[in-house]
């Protein structure tokens, strides 16, 4: 197997509010249908899918709770990382941590979608942000 992620897909219980939180968070949906929302991120795919559908198809019990993972979107500033958390906070999300100072030098903050998946937002000097939005360890 190589050293790689494809495709992120997150479950959802309401299609509508999910798709829209996106959706105002500036992300174009690239293919959709009655229940599943795909959108090109760089070089990889991010999804939306029914939650029920996606423990099915994963051969998980849905406990309901917060499923042990948090995703990343790194900035190339604290200010972008302020206008973020502001941007999914307008779109319907919440704050639980503002953007703050880090103990690794860096600068972050944290937001949670509309369904309950939480996104740190993150700038680390000490990470190469390319101008594609791929991000290189040093």
């Amino acid at each position: 197997m190589d050293q790689r992620v494809t495709v992120i897909t997150l479950g959802y219980r309401d299609y509508q509010r999910a798709r829209d939180f996106y959706a105002a968070m500036g992300w174009e949906i690239a293919w959709t249908d009655d229940d599943v929302v795909f959108f090109q991120a760089g070089g990889m795919v991010f999804a939306l899918w029914a939650r029920d559908k996606l423990a099915a198809d994963s051969e998980m019990q849905d406990s309901g709770g917060w499923g042990g993972i948090t995703l990343a979107y790194n900035t190339r500033s604290p200010e972008e990382v302020d206008a973020v958390l502001e941007q999914a906070q307008a779109a319907g999300g919440t704050v639980p941590r503002a953007g703050g100072k880090t103990f690794y030098g860096g600068y972050s903050g944290v937001f949670v979608d509309t369904e309950g998946h939480p996104w740190e937002v993150s700038h680390n000097p000490s990470w190469t942000l390319r101008e594609d939005g791929s991000v290189s360890l040093g």
